[in-house]
C-alpha cells in the first residue's frame, strides 16, 4: 500500500505516473521528490524539500495550490488535474498538477505533467494556422481579380466542362453576345451556341482541342442568326477537372448587328407616345424616356433619374402600395386607373401597366403609362341606379325621423364608397378593403348588407 512506503520510495513510484511527484504535508510542506524528467532536475525541482509547495510557483498560481490542497483533505470532491507555472531563469515552465491523499498518514501526492511540449505544438498548430489563414487569404484576392478580369473583359469567354461539354462560366460579354439572361448559359452545352450546321465541325474541334494545344481557331455559325464567329479552345486542369477555355471572336457584322439592334429599341422607346419608365426594387429611377419626363412635368432626365417613382404615381399611400404587392404576386399588372402628379402640382388621370424583369442578380419594374383624363372627359356619362337619390332623402321629412333619414344617408354613402373601391381594384375585395380602411371580414358583411356581388368561399 502507499502509506506504508517511505516518502522518497512513494515520490519514486508516482513520479513514473508524470514527469514530477511530490509527497506533501496537509499545510503544503514538500516532503519528498522525484523527478524523472532530465530538464525539470536541472530547473531545480529536485531541490525543493523542505519549501512550501506554493512558494515554488509565480505569485498568479499561487490561488491555484491553495484550491488543490484543500479539495485534496476533502473525500467528496473530485479528482482535477490543475495547471501552475514555476518561474526559472529561462521562462515560466508550465506544469500540470493532480493532488491526492497517500494513505492513512496524513501526507499528500502531486503528480505533474511538464506542458512545455503540449504548449510548443499548441504553439506551431497556431502559426500553422495563421500560415493558412494568410494562403486563404491570397487565394481569395487572387480569384478577386480574376472575378474582375473575367466580368470586365470585352470579348465573351466561356467555361466547359471537357467530359459533359457543359458551360460552367459565361461572361457578361458572352451572355450580351447571345441575347442570353444572365446566369442563363451555365449548365447549357456549349455546342448549343452555334448553328445546327455547324455543330459537328465544333465538337470536332473541341476533341481535337484535347489532345493538343495552340490550334488555329475554328470559324462557325452562331446559333439564331447572329453571324460567324471564331472560337478557340484551350484545354487546362483545376481541381483534378479537365476544362475548356473557350474564347468567341464575333464578326464586326454580328457585332454590328446586335448594337444597332440595342440602339433601334432604345430609339423606339424613347420616341413612344405613352410614357415609359424603369425603376429598380427599391422604386428608384433608372432611365425614362421623353413623354415620362413632359408628363412629370421636369425639365430633364437628369432631374428624374435616381428619384423616387412615389414621387409622381399614385395617391400617396395607396396607389402604389397597390399596384407593387400585384406585381410581385403575379408578375405583370394591366391598365390600373391612377393619377400622376406633376412637379408643377398638376394632377393627370392614367393608366398603368406593369412588370417584372430580372438586373443583375436583383430585378427591376418597367412602367409604360398613358394619359386617360382626355378620354374620360369626353366619355358620356354613365347613369346608374342607387337606392335613393338626395332628392328622395329630402322628401321623406315629416314622414320619417331625422334618426331614420341620416341612417338611409349613410347606407347611401356607404354602398357608393363600396361600389366604387371595387371598380377602383377590378373587383379585388381583399385590396378594396385595404383602400377602404376596413378589414376583409367587415367588408364582406356590407357587401352582402347591401346585395352587391356573390359572395363564396375563399373570396379574395
Amino acid at each position: 500500500m502507499p502509506g506504508q512506503l517511505s516518502a522518497d520510495v512513494a515520490a519514486s513510484l508516482l513520479a513514473a505516473v508524470g514527469d514530477v511527484a511530490f509527497i506533501l504535508s496537509t499545510q503544503g510542506t514538500i516532503l519528498d521528490v522525484a523527478v524523472s524528467h532530465g530538464d525539470l532536475a536541472n530547473h531545480g525541482f529536485g531541490d525543493w524539500i523542505g519549501e512550501s509547495w506554493g512558494d515554488t510557483v509565480t505569485i498568479e498560481s499561487r490561488p491555484k495550490i491553495t484550491e488543490m490542497l484543500a479539495d485534496a483533505v476533502r473525500p467528496s470532491t473530485p479528482i482535477r488535474w490543475r495547471q501552475v507555472n514555476h518561474p526559472a531563469a529561462g521562462g515560466d515552465v508550465p506544469v500540470r498538477y493532480m493532488v491526492m491523499t497517500l494513505g492513512d498518514g496524513g501526507r499528500l501526492v502531486a503528480i505533474g505533467r511538464d506542458m512545455r511540449g503540449a504548449a510548443a505544438m499548441q504553439q506551431r498548430l497556431l502559426q500553422t494556422q495563421q500560415s493558412l489563414e494568410r494562403d486563404y487569404m491570397r487565394l481569395r484576392q487572387a480569384e478577386s481579380r480574376y472575378r474582375i478580369l473575367f466580368d470586365m473583359a470585352s470579348e465573351p469567354v466561356l467555361i466547359v466542362d471537357s467530359e459533359t461539354r457543359r458551360i460552367r462560366e459565361a461572361n457578361p460579354a458572352a451572355h450580351r453576345l447571345l441575347d442570353a439572361a444572365s446566369g442563363a448559359l451555365i449548365g447549357e452545352l456549349v455546342h448549343t451556341i452555334v448553328d445546327e450546321g455547324d455543330r459537328d465541325d465544333f465538337v470536332a474541334y473541341l476533341g481535337a482541342a484535347e489532345a493538343a494545344d495552340d490550334l488555329p481557331a475554328v470559324t462557325v455559325r452562331l446559333g439564331g442568326g447572329r453571324g460567324d464567329a471564331s472560337l478557340s479552345a484551350r484545354l487546362f486542369r483545376q481541381a483534378r477537372a479537365a476544362l475548356f477555355l473557350v474564347r468567341v471572336i464575333a464578326s464586326p457584322e454580328a457585332v454590328s448587328d446586335h448594337h444597332r439592334h440595342d440602339a433601334t429599341l432604345a430609339e423606339v422607346v424613347e420616341r413612344m407616345p405613352d410614357a415609359f419608365v424603369l425603376v429598380d426594387r427599391d422604386l428608384n429611377v433608372l432611365t425614362a424616356n421623353a413623354a415620362f419626363v413632359e408628363l412629370t412635368e421636369t425639365a430633364s432626365i437628369d432631374r428624374v433619374t435616381g428619384a423616387r417613382l412615389s414621387n409622381w404615381l399614385g395617391r400617396p399611400g395607396i396607389d402604389l402600395e397597390l399596384i407593387m404587392s400585384q406585381l410581385r404576386e403575379h408578375g405583370s399588372v394591366r391598365n390600373v386607373a391612377t393619377i400622376l402628379r406633376g412637379s408643377a402640382g398638376a394632377e393627370e388621370e392614367i393608366e398603368a401597366s406593369g412588370v417584372v424583369a430580372p438586373l443583375a442578380g436583383s430585378e427591376c419594374y418597367g412602367f409604360t403609362i398613358r394619359s386617360v383624363g382626355r378620354r374620360l372627359r369626353d366619355a358620356p356619362a354613365i347613369t346608374r341606379d342607387v337606392p335613393r337619390s338626395v332628392e328622395q332623402l329630402t322628401e321623406l321629412v315629416g314622414r320619417m325621423s331625422l334618426k331614420e333619414i341620416v341612417r338611409e344617408s349613410t347606407d347611401l354613402i356607404e354602398r357608393l364608397c363600396i361600389e366604387a373601391a371595387l371598380a377602383y381594384t377590378s373587383d379585388n375585395r381583399a385590396s378594396a378593403a385595404e383602400v377602404l380602411g376596413v378589414s376583409r371580414q367587415s367588408l364582406y358583411s356590407k357587401l352582402h348588407r347591401h346585395g352587391l356581388g356573390n359572395l363564396v368561399s375563399g373570396d379574395n
